[in-house]
């Protein structure tokens, strides 16, 4: 048995119940995020993948839950997706709830990309078109037909987040912040209709996305859903577009740190934004708004972390960087404000 849970002989002991196979049962912690963990399973030549909250994480545990039924739904659809096996609704197996779900075979594209993906800008152009592919595959899902009903409240989605994101902000902010009246201001001011509902993933991005090793360029698995619902999908497509470093650009997040998107053959935001029209019929005449708004959100989450760091409460030395990056991501999100959005 390898470092991992603490609770490894409750984990055995439940695993012969829920798993197949018998004997040895190794466990390696793959990630430790603020919000959850991520171990690998491995017996009888098999290969899991446990998910479970972080010991800091205030999210409720039964989240984890709620991801395990989207990931159940998903079974019956085309979107690529790690396969649920198994939950555990009892904390006292490994001291929280917990799920398991099959191992995918693949790599999260970083800028520190594999072969053949590192010499070849034709396949990293297909890592491009594969995660806008993925979203649109995921939007067309009809989350009602699949069994999610009352997964989230799409009716008045787009009037709460302003203001939700705000108040999340102003529990836990400790100085001021350049920019993020106004920004908040024009969001409210400047708020679109809204589309037709679908599954969002809440955090699409390269970071949550895992492709197979050879080309061409395919989307393996969507990973990481803990923030999913039901609600205007554009606020995916505005995220993914917001965070899209090009070649030339000033890095988004600031202080240097370039995407991966920012490498030579990624596709433009402009082809992202016209593949995703063609392939989806969503009318995009707002969509300088959804980009604005993934700004104000990702710049008030992060301040989050950054108050944590500031106050002692966290010891990761990321968060330390944030005390620049927020503030960069909210004079990006102003400039947006007066250009109306990225350039088509």
């Amino acid at each position: 048995m390898s470092v991992g849970l603490a609770e490894t002989d409750r984990l055995v002991a439940w695993s012969d119940a829920h798993l197949p196979g018998s004997g040895e049962l190794l466990v390696r912690r793959m990630t430790a995020g603020a919000s959850n963990e991520v171990f690998e399973l491995v017996r009888s030549g098999r290969r899991w993948v446990l998910r479970r909250p972080a010991p800091s994480s205030r999210a409720p545990q039964e989240n984890l839950l709620r991801e395990f039924r989207l990931l159940t739904a998903l079974d019956a659809t085309d979107v690529p997706h790690p396969r649920a096996v198994v939950a555990c609704d009892d904390p006292q197996v490994i001291g929280a709830m917990f799920y398991v779900m099959e191992y995918v075979d693949g790599f999260t594209p970083t800028r520190d990309l594999p072969a053949p993906f590192a010499e070849d800008e034709g396949a990293r152009h297909g890592l491009g078109l594969g995660l806008l592919d993925g979203l649109t595959t995921l939007g067309a899902v009809d989350w009602a037909a699949i069994g999610l009903d009352g997964f989230g409240r799409p009716d008045g989605f787009l009037e709460r987040q302003v203001s939700r994101w705000l108040a999340f902000d102003a529990s836990a902010r400790t100085r001021p912040l350049e920019h993020l009246d106004t920004v908040a201001g024009w969001l409210d001011a400047n708020r679109p209709p809204g589309g037709t509902p679908a599954i969002m993933h809440g955090d699409y991005q390269f970071a949550n996305a895992m492709f197979r090793h050879d080309t061409p360029a395919r989307l393996a698995a969507i990973i990481d859903w803990e923030q999913s619902t039901v609600g205007d999908p554009l606020v995916d497509l505005g995220w993914l577009l917001a965070l899209w470093d090009e070649p030339g650009e000033e890095p988004i997040r600031g202080a240097g740190e370039e995407r991966v998107s920012a490498l030579a053959g990624f596709p433009t935001r402009a082809e992202l934004t016209e593949r995703y029209a063609r392939r989806t019929g969503r009318d995009l005449d707002h969509l300088g708004w959804y980009e604005v708004f993934a700004l104000f959100k990702l710049a008030l989450v992060l301040e989050g972390a950054y108050t944590r760091h500031a106050s002692g409460r966290s010891d990761n030395p990321a968060h330390a960087r944030l005390e620049r990056m927020v503030p960069s991501l909210l004079a990006s999100a102003a400039r947006l404000v007066a250009a109306g959005g990225h350039p088509r």
